[in-house]
């Protein structure tokens, strides 16, 4: 009588844990993340079941050209005063 045997999963060997704890998802399902140095994450999922969490880091403001921050700026100011185009209608691009 043959004997059915389940393959491990394929592993990569590069692959290591640095940390390793328990952690559980509240009411919203949110966690935790132990000393994380940065604050806003990308999180891909992945077929396997894991995930991936790849940090982001927002542009520092010097990084943005002055003529840029100066548009942007005087776009806010008319904006607050009302002078705004009509609103767009993006019905047409709906896909139903």
């Amino acid at each position: 009588m043959p004997t059915a045997t389940i393959k491990p999963p394929r592993t990569r060997k590069d692959v290591s844990v640095l940390q390793d704890y328990d952690v559980s998802a509240d009411a919203k399902n949110r966690i935790s993340l132990r000393g994380a140095k940065v604050k806003y994450f990308h999180v891909m999922v992945l077929s396997d079941g894991g995930y991936l969490l790849q940090p982001q880091a927002l542009v520092p403001l010097d990084a943005i050209p002055a003529r840029t921050l100066k548009m942007l700026d005087r776009s806010v100011a008319q904006l607050k005063r009302g002078r705004a185009s009509a609103p767009i209608d993006l019905t047409p691009f709906l896909k139903d």
